[in-house]
């Protein structure tokens, strides 16, 4: 959620920081809500007037009552009015919070003064790693085919289209890859790993951003209004949600494998061959908490982490920084980690790590107090895919498929396999 006070304090500021997400209907809701604070603030100013008055009133009352036994029968309908008024402007006062509140949900973070400009095509590389291996060669669904470890017809039975299917090797491969990336991740980069649930509450959804502006693409269940999370980000940020932190005790990283459940209501025309836009995937997650001023060393740290997931499975990869036009919605500055599939010819997005200030913390009420006795400051929070399986997995079939129809297993997963090939005959 934006800080209301820096809309007030420095409205041209938010206004054109948010004027480079190019939606000019975020421009129109910040007015509303500047006409709304407006309107809650005279009316808290009226408000707090006619208390103190009661205030005054009750002491020259108890002086009338001492001296004539009750209040006089004109005083105490003055009082009575007077009493009404104060209760007419409370609940207006409620109801003007109340739609401040719902309306600011719908306002995206401010994008950092470093995120570039522009809509998609405006997106620098930041760097890369490895080769990529020239376009062309047997798609990811005919190789997962051939070795019997993926059957989207099944699945498609069973639950429709966008819910895969994983086999023998194929479910062993799944396997592996999360224990490589959870033992990664606890082991070298200290993260401290978490089971959380799979459904979770309205407001948990609320406190990441992912509510109430996306509840179109999210599964939801009845009469219980519990959500599938679409993403391990939703309870691990939630973890701390109402609490008051240490400072001593930032940053804090947590990391979660989670199945995440998209509805992907906004994909119409976009490729959906194989696994590149599913219903259900596997995905590795990981989240820290930390001081303000630690979230920019904190976010290349994240970045960091995730890369190293890529350049140990031997997966050529770049690093794409994301213009202010295409961040997600409670992102302020967001890094893509994108892979090479030759047979697909394209890069595939399998991380996103992003850094969302106090965006999130303050719809979660995550605080922290900097020393003993110190004015508690929100704590900043951040992400990233750590990373998501489908379309590893599509890359490393494509990458690493041989002549003789087999996928050689990269060799941080050998152990994690029991095999460094994957075979027709050995598939299933």
């Amino acid at each position: 959620m934006i800080d209301l006070k820096q809309l007030r304090s420095a409205p041209d500021q938010v206004r054109a920081a948010l004027a480079r997400r190019g939606d000019p209907g975020i421009l129109d809701l910040l007015a509303e809500l500047q006409e709304l604070d407006g309107r809650r603030r005279v009316l808290a100013t009226q408000l707090d007037g006619l208390k103190a008055q009661r205030n005054e009133y009750a002491k020259a009352d108890a002086q009338l009552v001492k001296q004539h036994g009750k209040l006089p029968a004109e005083i105490a309908e003055q009082r009575r009015r007077h009493g009404l008024q104060i209760a007419t402007l409370e609940a207006e006062l409620r109801n003007i919070e109340t739609v401040l509140e719902a309306k600011a949900l719908f306002v995206p973070n401010l994008p950092l003064a470093d995120v570039p400009t522009g809509d998609a095509s405006a997106a620098p590389v930041v760097r890369t790693w490895g080769t990529p291996a020239p376009a062309g060669g047997t798609p990811h669904w005919e190789i997962a085919e051939r070795l019997g470890i993926l059957d989207l017809k099944r699945g498609a039975k069973l639950s429709g289209s966008g819910f895969p299917v994983f086999l023998g090797a194929g479910a062993r491969l799944v396997r592996g890859l999360l224990g490589f990336m959870l033992d990664l991740h606890t082991r070298e980069h200290g993260y401290v790993e978490c089971a959380p649930p799979f459904l979770v509450r309205r407001e948990i959804m609320q406190g990441t951003g992912q509510l109430p502006k996306f509840e179109g693409d999210a599964y939801r269940t009845e009469p219980d209004d519990l959500f599938l999370v679409p993403t391990a980000e939703v309870p691990l940020t939630n973890l701390l949600r109402d609490e008051m932190l240490d400072g001593a005790s930032l940053p804090r990283a947590f990391v979660a494998y989670t199945p995440c459940f998209r509805r992907e209501a906004g994909a119409a025309g976009k490729d959906t061959r194989g696994l590149l836009r599913v219903h259900q995937f596997d995905k590795v997650e990981l989240v820290r908490f930390c001081r303000p001023q630690e979230s920019g060393a904190e976010h290349e740290k994240l970045v960091g982490h995730a890369e190293e997931v890529l350049r140990r499975l031997e997966l050529p990869y770049r690093v794409v920084l994301i213009p202010a036009g295409e961040l997600g919605f409670a992102n302020a500055k967001q890094y893509d980690l994108e892979v090479w599939a030759p047979a697909v010819g394209a890069w595939l997005e399998v991380s996103s790590a992003s850094v969302y200030t106090d965006y999130q913390a303050r719809r979660a009420n995550i605080r922290f107090r900097p020393a003993p006795g110190a004015k508690p400051e929100f704590v900043h929070t951040l992400n990233a895919s750590g990373v998501a399986l489908p379309r590893t997995i599509a890359a490393l079939l494509e990458t690493r498929q041989q002549p003789d129809g087999s996928v050689s297993v990269p060799p941080a997963l050998v152990p994690y396999l029991g095999t460094d090939r994957l075979t027709p005959a050995g598939a299933r």
